[in-house]
């Protein structure tokens, strides 16, 4: 067997993912090691990854694979973001092109269009994060709009309402939700 002169990916990187994948080595059950578990800040399911994302998922990757070497219980989980406003325009436009108006459509017809839509290009940057050789927990993948996230961001805002807490604006600095620098 010769040797090439030059590594080339493409000639290994793939082979060696996929049997990582078959063999279940990222995966993780809870056990008597100690656990160590990073959640990737969802990306939008909009979008595709960007320098930011990578940079981000390179730092996670490291630290996951170095607490997998020194033998904790490592879980990296991946998901994505619903980021509804922005499907919700993806979804319009698309309707739109087809002669439908968003307001001829009921709650339930719509949330069926963005689903589909959702289904076909939701997936685009966890491609990328497997193509990238990203050692994440793909079993564990979730969405903030499956059904478990959204029991249980009903079941918190419902218990936030009947304690009288009013989620429109920050408490110290009256500011809107949209303020990622409220002090809760």
């Amino acid at each position: 067997m010769e040797l090439a002169s030059k590594y080339n990916p493409a000639d290994v990187e793939g082979k060696w993912y996929q049997y990582w994948l078959d063999n279940h080595l990222f995966s993780s059950k809870p056990d008597s090691r100690e656990p160590y578990t990073i959640v990737i800040p969802p990306p939008n399911v909009t979008g595709v990854l960007h320098m930011g994302h990578m940079l981000n998922n390179t730092i996670q990757d490291i630290l996951v694979r170095r607490a997998r070497m020194e033998g904790k219980n490592a879980c990296w989980v991946p998901g994505t973001d619903h980021a509804s406003i922005a499907t919700e325009a993806k979804v319009v436009n698309k309707l739109a092109a087809q002669g439908i108006k968003k307001t001829d459509l009921t709650r339930d017809e719509f949330l069926k269009h963005a689903w589909e839509w959702t289904e076909e290009h939701g997936g685009i940057i966890l491609k990328q994060l497997r193509k990238f050789g990203a050692s994440c927990d793909w079993d564990r993948t979730a969405f903030t709009m499956d059904e478990k996230r959204s029991e249980s961001v009903i079941k918190v805002f419902v218990d936030l309402y009947n304690k009288a807490i009013d989620l429109s604006r920050c408490p110290h600095g009256k500011l809107g939700p949209e303020s990622i620098d409220c002090p809760f």
